[in-house]
């Protein structure tokens, strides 16, 4: 039959924040130092039900921020990983097969006749990630995270649209299924291909830029506890100019990290240190990229020993 079947009421309010120095807070608290303009666009997603697309240079924690919102809601986080030939089989909703199988060979055994309405019901409905999210039951709508949308097909935007328009998922053989109370709906894109205009219109938009130099070093500070104050100040700043260079793949906020931990690792307390060198490896993604950060890396540390 075709209608609107709706899901389950899950009791509760939607998930709000008072206002976006809340949001900064309690991202705080879970360990994700936010910015004021990334703190107003989650803000003003969850005040207006409204998916949040978030794009910007890959590893400056568009991820980890979908990640950060469902521990401060406390809530579950579906994650959606995007790919191309990603199809609505893997990512809205998919048929038991097995179990449809299983039913025709039983009913042929008992001599009955089965139709194929019967093998299309809900008890062979496979909900993938969005129909999940549809058809959560909890206590707060989950935090959807469908990520990397750029590295999609184009034609798996059009299969987005009614759920990120409606909260809703039509399955032909049983009808649509309406979220009671919308998912939090999180996008990122690296920006490796352009996003269809419908899509952009359904979403509320945020750009995330490289952190200025006072936050990045915090954000690397809580993340490496143990790294020493002159070796986060200097390797965030080296990876900031870093970014000038022509590379392949400038170094976000993760590779900072990722750097400085190995640096922590290999016993290094400041960049001056011979040892530091080693740790590049943690930044270069490319043999042409790990050529120009050696030599951008000798002149730096010929800066800081001079003083």
């Amino acid at each position: 039959h075709l209608g609107r079947l709706r899901a389950a009421d899950r009791g509760g309010g939607t998930v709000t924040f008072g206002d976006v120095g809340e949001v900064i807070r309690r991202f705080d608290e879970h360990g994700y130092l936010l910015d004021e303009g990334s703190a107003a666009a989650f803000y003003l997603a969850t005040a207006l039900n409204r998916p949040l697309l978030l794009e910007g240079e890959p590893g400056v924690g568009k991820t980890t921020a979908a990640k950060a919102l469902a521990a401060v809601l406390d809530t579950p986080l579906i994650r959606l990983q995007c790919y191309e030939g990603l199809t609505a089989a893997e990512a809205l909703y998919d048929w038991n097969y097995q179990r449809q199988l299983l039913s025709i060979r039983l009913a042929e055994a008992r001599g009955a006749t089965i139709e194929e309405s019967d093998l299309h019901g809900e008890t062979y409905l496979v909900d993938r990630p969005i129909l999940a999210c549809v058809r959560h039951r909890g206590p707060r709508p989950p935090v959807l995270l469908i990520d990397e949308i750029d590295r999609a097909d184009d034609e798996f935007e059009a299969l987005l649209l009614e759920f990120l328009g409606e909260s809703s998922v039509t399955v032909p053989e049983l009808g649509t299924f309406v979220a009671e109370r919308p998912p939090v709906t999180v996008l990122t894109s690296n920006r490796s291909r352009d996003l269809h205009d419908a899509l952009r219109r359904r979403c509320l938009y945020h750009w995330i830029d490289y952190p200025e130099p006072q936050r990045a070093t915090a954000i690397v500070r809580r993340s490496v506890p143990g790294a020493t104050a002159a070796l986060i100040e200097h390797a965030t700043q080296f990876v900031g100019r870093a970014r000038e260079l022509d590379l392949d793949k400038p170094p976000g906020v993760a590779e900072t990290i990722d750097w400085v931990a190995a640096l922590v690792m290999l016993g290094v307390g400041d960049l001056v240190d011979p040892a530091a060198v080693a740790g590049l490896s943690a930044l270069g993604k490319t043999p042409d990229d790990s050529a120009a950060l050696d030599e951008a890396f000798t002149d730096y540390r010929a800066q800081l020993a001079t003083g």
